[in-house]
């Protein structure tokens, strides 16, 4: 961990979303140490319903290859220029964790564990944060498409519901405003 880390409340309200990572690769051990203790997230039972897919170092060659054959539109006619320009989205993070929760068919049950698998990943990007590696919470279409899925080993009764981008930036993108809180907090019994 970083000799400094962040408050909790600094780690919120600073980190953002990173868009365009800088190529540096994410070490292993250090998307793995983000990972496991992201895993302290609440979550109902303790059923800790989440499993990943994670690629990082040699692993990535392989996965820019299937989001090549899945990211890039089918219809476009690219020049190997624009490829490049248009892979940059996928060749630029240090490192991905693909986020599978299961689909339970009952629905309180499902909407927690998508609710819990949210937390965790919220818990992983403030972990890297506190590091200094940005991330990006992806659902690109394609993450739902059955050959897509099964490359990623996904189950039936399963749903990837995060491509997780980690990595190094060099530029901080700026805040976008967000709503006041009379905008969203109402008091029990207020009438207005």
């Amino acid at each position: 961990m970083n000799e400094q880390s962040l408050s909790i409340r600094d780690a919120i309200l600073q980190r953002r979303s990173i868009k365009n990572f800088n190529g540096q690769p994410v070490e292993r051990e250090t998307l793995i140490s983000v990972l496991d203790d992201a895993k302290w997230a609440p979550n109902h039972g303790n059923r800790e319903p989440w499993r990943l897919v994670v690629a990082c170092g040699k692993e990535l060659t392989e996965l820019h290859e299937l989001l090549r054959e899945f990211g890039v539109p089918k219809w476009k006619e690219l020049s190997e220029e624009d490829l490049v320009k248009n892979m940059k989205k996928f060749t630029s993070p240090g490192g991905y964790a693909f986020i599978i929760v299961p689909e339970d068919a009952r629905q309180k049950e499902r909407l927690e564990d998508y609710a819990a698998a949210s937390a965790y990943i919220q818990n992983a990007q403030l972990l890297a944060w506190d590091l200094g590696i940005g991330s990006c919470w992806k659902t690109p279409p394609f993450i739902d498409a059955p050959k897509f899925r099964q490359a990623m080993g996904v189950k039936p009764g399963e749903r990837i519901i995060s491509m997780l981008q980690f990595g190094y930036f060099d530029e901080m993108p700026k805040a976008k405003q967000r709503k006041e809180s009379e905008e969203f907090i109402t008091f029990f019994g207020a009438t207005e």
